[in-house]
């Protein structure tokens, strides 16, 4: 009996690992396929009502999600666009689930009214680094620890299954990564607020690190400078003491955004010219080699196109036998779909390119709006402004010292 008992619990425990492995089979061809299986859409999305597994966007509620990206662009922490949120009574996505379908009735059913929009951290934050709002489908990111626990774990972004293009997307894909650039380098606010300011923008141009805040006292009084992280946290034999003071930077940033709004509201059309220019000189080498590479590619793709038909013809003809016309359409599909991949990355790095236009009107539009700025603020700077690179001082002969400073705009790069 004994042995009987042991079997069925061996075939017991097998049978759940094949239901189990059958199953994580069967998700992974529909992920792969690029279905989005879940009980509820993310907010901004919809369940598309023709296709099983496909979203599509809700018109009534996009504009949270747009909401939260524009106040991240502006240089918005999570912290500050969670009380946004909750001072402009923004309802969460739990919410609006328990109005549509019930759900979170637990919560919700008698709560008091100001819950609907009771928001927190982790919520924006989640949305904000979702790839579902670039129009991807994220998938494992978390698994259960055996097909014999309920536990979930989660997994490390490298094991995460990624695919790309599945559906609408709601936010631009630099918006998105720009949004991210800026989570990564978030520091906490001071309490008066000096550091915010230039957060997650100034560079080392030595090794490339971000530039810390600090302080110093004499006694003349406290001033604030900043300086390179990988020189304080390891010292000189990682990089140079690249520093700069707060208010020679804040002076120096200002007034080049003082220089280029005066220019936009002068002559607009003589700006776009002179950044369009700018932009050619450094992107024309580049946009030239990318053609021909293209044009290279595109040619390829068509000869293997005629190959597989002439090889295809043989085959039925007689000419060559099975075992080489199997080996040679391997070759020649590993050939194509490797172009097919190379293709679409030259595709969009020409595209990248070809929106400089754009891209320079936008960056026109954005400091026409600012109106001569008589201050800096963390939204002015995150609107207007990608990265600001410190160089070390230099003395020139008079013994005097100078600092190159390169600042880097959002959409048109280095223009001085």
């Amino acid at each position: 009996m004994s042995d009987f008992v042991l079997f069925k619990n061996l075939f017991n425990e097998w049978f759940a690992k094949d239901t189990s492995r059958k199953i994580k089979t069967s998700m992974n061809a529909k992920f792969r396929a690029g279905e989005h299986t879940c009980a509820y859409a993310p907010i901004g999305y919809k369940k598309n009502p023709d296709i099983k597994n496909k979203l599509m966007i809700d018109e009534e509620t996009r504009w949270i999600v747009e909401k939260i990206f524009e106040l991240a662009l502006l240089g918005n922490g999570t912290s500050k666009i969670m009380k946004l949120l909750i001072a402009d009574k923004v309802p969460t996505p739990s919410y609006l689930n328990y109005k549509r379908f019930g759900t979170f009735s637990n919560i919700y059913a008698d709560a008091p009214e100001e819950k609907a929009w009771e928001w927190n951290i982790g919520q924006v934050k989640s949305i904000l680094k979702d790839e579902t709002y670039i129009g991807n489908s994220v998938h494992y990111r978390q698994t259960k620890a055996s097909f014999k626990s309920k536990r979930r774990v989660y997994r490390d972004k490298s094991e995460w299954l990624t695919i790309e293009g599945t559906h609408e997307p709601i936010i631009s894909k630099s918006d998105f990564d720009n949004v991210q650039g800026q989570l990564a380098s978030r520091r906490r606010e001071k309490k008066d607020f000096t550091t915010q300011v230039f957060a997650g923008l100034l560079k080392c141009s030595g090794c490339g690190w971000a530039l810390t805040y600090a302080t110093h006292k004499r006694k003349d009084g406290t001033y604030g400078y900043y300086k390179c992280g990988k020189y304080s946290m390891y010292g000189k034999g990682y990089c140079s003491n690249h520093h700069i003071h707060y208010d020679t930077l804040y002076a120096y940033v200002l007034s080049r955004l003082q220089y280029w709004s005066k220019q936009a509201h002068t002559d607009e059309e003589k700006l776009l010219k002179k950044l369009l220019n700018a932009g050619d000189r450094e992107s024309g080498a580049v946009r030239k080699k990318q053609e021909n590479d293209l044009k290279r590619a595109e040619k390829r793709r068509a000869e293997l196109d005629n190959l597989f038909t002439r090889l295809y013809e043989d085959w039925v003809a007689g000419r060559i036998t099975e075992y080489n016309f199997n080996m040679l359409s391997a070759k020649y599909q590993d050939e194509q779909a490797q172009l097919d991949e190379q293709l679409n990355g030259l595709k969009a790095k020409l595209n990248e390119t070809r929106q400089t236009s754009t891209d320079a009107e936008q960056w026109i539009s954005y400091i026409r709006e600012t109106a001569y700025p008589t201050e800096l603020t963390a939204p002015l700077l995150n609107t207007l402004i990608e990265k600001i690179v410190v160089h070390d001082a230099v003395k020139v002969e008079d013994g005097t010292k100078e600092q190159e400073i390169e600042i880097y705009y959002r959409f048109i790069g280095k223009i001085e």
